[in-house]
């Protein structure tokens, strides 16, 4: 059982294995997010910084986004959540990040955890059929695919970059501040 932190938020491993630490820092940086947007009402999700179009609302909706792309299509070449075939992407590849200004903050709460309860399901089941070293289905124009691993590392850095986001958006709506 991980250390929960003041936040919520279960600390990764001190000593885990590859895979405990690479879900520890995956599964710290989603409940960073789950921090920084919990409380909101709808002005709290559609703020912005500075001369930045980017919210908290388009930020949940597009990380729903990322974690369908990542485990649902890429690595076991499924659809993911319906919503996503419905959009145009290649007319508006931002659509995830304007489009939430329609949205609920529970919609868009439950969007996203839908797409993490998901993901964190399609990820045992690739450790299972080869553990982190197992090759996505999909892959890249070129041919390529991608490890387990690889997709546990660019889910990190994805939500370490949208965190730093989240944390100046949050401080902007209600002064909230924190790592």
């Amino acid at each position: 059982m991980p250390d929960i932190d003041e936040q919520g938020r279960p600390e990764p491993p001190l000593d885990g294995d590859e895979l405990a630490t690479l879900v520890g820092y995956l599964e710290f940086h989603r409940a960073t997010l789950t921090w920084k947007c919990a409380g909101l009402d709808a002005a709290g999700f559609k703020a912005t910084v500075g001369v930045s179009s980017m919210t908290l609302g388009g930020m949940l909706k597009h990380l729903a986004y990322v974690e369908d792309y990542w485990f649902s299509r890429h690595l076991h070449d499924r659809e993911g959540q319906p919503l996503w075939a419905t959009v145009d992407w290649k007319s508006d590849p931002d659509w995830d990040w304007h489009s939430a200004a329609g949205d609920t903050p529970e919609e868009l709460r439950d969007l996203w955890q839908d797409a993490v309860s998901r993901s964190r399901l399609l990820l045992d089941e690739a450790l299972a059929d080869g553990g982190v070293g197992r090759m996505s289905r999909r892959a890249w124009a070129d041919g390529r695919r991608v490890s387990v691993r690889w997709i546990l590392v660019h889910m990190i850095e994805e939500y370490a970059r949208h965190n730093g986001h989240a944390d100046l958006i949050r401080e902007s709506v209600d002064g909230l501040t924190g790592e």
